[in-house]
């Protein structure tokens, strides 16, 4: 497995770190009994950032790493490895 750099790694962890305080809140919430429909609202906070997430790191393996399988001739692996990433993660 080849690494490379991302332009977007800084902002992804960031957005990651975001996500974990929010699962802990949540999770305290739980701890407290908070209301049901609180807890399935912060949930879907928490989903809507990970798609969120999601879409920069795809964005970033679009222009970088394809770009990079390209110029190496590595174009329908990288193209494979997408398309077996996206099934699992739309699933």
């Amino acid at each position: 497995m080849e690494h490379h750099g991302h332009t977007r790694q800084k902002q992804v962890m960031n957005r990651l770190a975001r996500i974990e305080g929010h699962v802990r809140a949540v999770k305290e919430m739980v701890a407290e009994g908070r209301d049901c429909p609180d807890v399935l609202l912060q949930i879907a906070a928490i989903r809507k950032a990970i798609d969120n997430t999601a879409k920069v790191v795809l964005q970033d393996h679009l222009e970088h790493c394809l770009v990079h399988a390209v110029s190496e001739g590595q174009e329908a692996e990288a193209l494979r490895k997408l398309q077996e990433a996206l099934d699992r993660y739309l699933r």
